[in-house]
């Protein structure tokens, strides 16, 4: 029996007790953080993989009203500095991850997505269309 003034038994059964605990809570914090990982950076790729897709869409509706504007022939070259003035934003020459817009020439596919870039965001449930 412990005596009532004896507490450093008590002290060390309520230590044992709450190293258990800790490294219980310890494992939970650390699977959790294995399974949400893996989606949240799948979810910034799909972000990533949206805004240049986006400003590919954006550049192309610019480039159209150029065309239009200008009255250029088909398999004309594209002017990107004159096409800006249709953008309200900036224009940029490359996408997010750094890989250039390709820009060809009038006709149906006045930009496309470099494939490096299609690559690196590959599996995050994007259809690139006609990009």
């Amino acid at each position: 029996m412990i005596a009532p003034w004896d507490s450093s038994k008590r002290n060390l059964r309520t230590a044992g007790f709450t190293l258990v605990e800790i490294m219980i809570v310890t494992a939970i914090i650390g699977l959790l953080a294995a399974m949400l990982i893996p989606s949240m950076w799948k979810s910034r790729k799909r972000s990533m993989a949206i805004t240049i897709l986006s400003e590919a869409r954006l550049m192309d509706a610019a480039i159209d009203e150029w065309i239009l504007e200008k009255r250029k022939a088909e398999g004309s070259p594209i002017l990107t500095s004159e096409a800006a003035a249709y953008l309200k934003g900036t224009w940029r020459d490359t996408d997010l991850l750094g890989n250039p817009y390709l820009i060809g020439r009038v006709g149906s596919n006045h930009i496309a997505i470099a494939p490096e870039t299609r690559k690196a965001l590959d599996g995050v449930g994007i259809d690139w269309g006609q990009f």
